[in-house]
């Protein structure tokens, strides 16, 4: 557990007062639960999923973010008409070299928009019902990797495996 001491002495500079904070820290009174949580980079949270616990880290929130912007269609956001993905309205467009580059391209893009990670591989397939997508996603600064595997869907919508 961190002790955070918070005093409040004046000191009288140029007939201003100004405030100012003395932090202490007390290392002694760790717990090996919370040094666990030093190691996560990024702590945040979802209301999209009410059967799990609601704090997402690392790569769960880095994947959910992902996953806001691939089921919001290329334009339909208000005052920010490139926010989202084309993947939607190609859905049932045969997987033609084309369509696969525009694919690749807005996988990327989605992908880039989150400074936390970058696209290591991308795979699209086809199938009867739509797309299926495997990005390897790296977290930028460090070694870690992990693989999200997405099925654009034309009657399910978009489907996390």
């Amino acid at each position: 557990m961190v002790l955070v001491t918070l005093l409040e002495p004046v000191l009288e500079v140029n007939k201003y007062i100004m405030p100012y904070k003395n932090i202490e820290i007390n290392t002694t009174q760790y717990s090996e639960k919370h040094t666990n949580g030093l190691n996560q980079f990024y702590k945040g949270f979802s209301t999209v999923d009410s059967t799990r616990e609601n704090k997402l880290y690392d790569f769960d929130l880095i994947k959910q973010d992902i996953l806001n912007h691939f089921n919001t269609r290329r334009g339909e956001r208000v005052m920010n008409p490139l926010f989202g993905s084309i993947i939607w309205d190609i859905l049932m467009e045969p997987l033609t070299e084309d369509i696969g580059r525009l694919i690749e391209e807005d996988v990327t893009a989605i992908c880039n928009f989150d400074p936390r990670v970058y696209p290591q591989q991308i795979d699209i397939n086809e199938y009867e019902q739509g797309y299926l997508i495997e990005i390897t996603l790296t977290m930028r600064g460090t070694d870690q990797s992990s693989v999200m595997r997405l099925a654009f869907d034309q009657r399910a919508g978009l489907v996390v495996q």
